[in-house]
């Protein structure tokens, strides 16, 4: 088994492996985890097989750090991890936020004018930041279940009363591609619009994507954009795909992310993670197998 050595700041780094790659990187929901917000037994062997062999395995997820650090605790996650579609860069092993990009609430706000005046009133959340930061719901808007604390509020003056990661859009009657379409067009020149899933149009940073907290991630752990394989389901892992050497979409991808995907697998419910993994560990094996001695 090739160990993984670990870099000075003591995140473990990919070592030398047979592996054809040395960073794993796998969005987390519609991905890595079920549809019951789990990871099969299979996929958890996959990704041990895969870093026994020399690849270091990092999450990538359009969550904050609020609402992934609990997930990673009980998947015994203990490296680094990318949040906040790239925003922020966290310690699980240490519980530590090290990097956090925060939203200019003056631009926020003037986008979010400009939106609706193509829209009409739009259903408003917003990410707060911070290592325990709550959520902010506004009227009308679909809460998405979990463990996140949830604040109500029905003045809009309180989205801006402390920094933000992001902000939520929702329309009752405009489906999320029409929408991310129509922000992009009324604002695009302001804030980053993508799709992180279903009913979770974002606004972020001018310019900030999965692939920026992707590289500040793989430049700690000594890994090129050529040493990746990145898995993901969503709009918001488009950037990622194109940083990543090779990228994966699950079955259960979008339209947009699957055009420009390398290579499709089964679902996030079907072990779609295991199945390459498990068919480049055997790749590599019977190479290694072939060589002469």
């Amino acid at each position: 088994m090739t160990e993984l050595r670990p870099s000075p700041d003591g995140q473990r780094a990919a070592g030398d492996g047979p592996f054809p790659y040395r960073l794993v990187a796998t969005d987390l929901d519609g991905t890595l985890l079920r549809s019951d917000e789990t990871v099969s037994q299979r996929t958890r062997a996959a990704l041990a097989a895969a870093t026994s062999a020399g690849a270091a395995h990092l999450v990538v997820t359009g969550r904050s750090v609020a609402w992934t650090r609990y997930i990673l605790d009980d998947l015994g996650y203990r490296g680094l991890a990318v949040c906040g579609q790239g925003g922020q860069l966290y310690d699980a092993g240490a519980h530590r936020l090290i990097t956090s990009v925060t939203l200019d609430r003056k631009l926020a706000a003037l986008a979010l004018e400009r939106i609706e005046a193509v829209t009409g009133t739009l259903a408003i959340s917003a990410s707060r930041d911070g290592l325990d930061a709550d959520v902010l719901v506004g009227p009308g808007y679909r809460v998405h279940e979990g463990p996140m604390p949830v604040t109500p509020f029905t003045d809009r003056a309180e989205l801006w009363s402390a920094p933000l990661n992001k902000i939520y859009l929702q329309h009752p009657g405009i489906d999320d591609d029409e929408l991310v379409r129509l922000a992009r067009g009324a604002a695009g020149e302001l804030v980053e619009v993508t799709m992180a899933g279903e009913a979770m149009v974002e606004l972020l940073p001018l310019g900030l994507t999965k692939a920026t907290g992707l590289s500040l991630a793989a430049r700690r752990l000594g890994v090129l954009a050529a040493d990746t394989l990145a898995f993901g389901d969503m709009p918001n892992d488009i950037p990622m795909f194109s940083w990543a050497a090779h990228g994966v979409a699950m079955a259960n991808a979008h339209p947009e992310l699957r055009a420009v995907a390398d290579q499709m697998t089964a679902s996030n419910d079907d072990d779609g993670i295991a199945l390459v993994l498990e068919d480049l560990l055997s790749a590599s094996c019977a190479t290694s197998d072939a060589a002469p001695g």
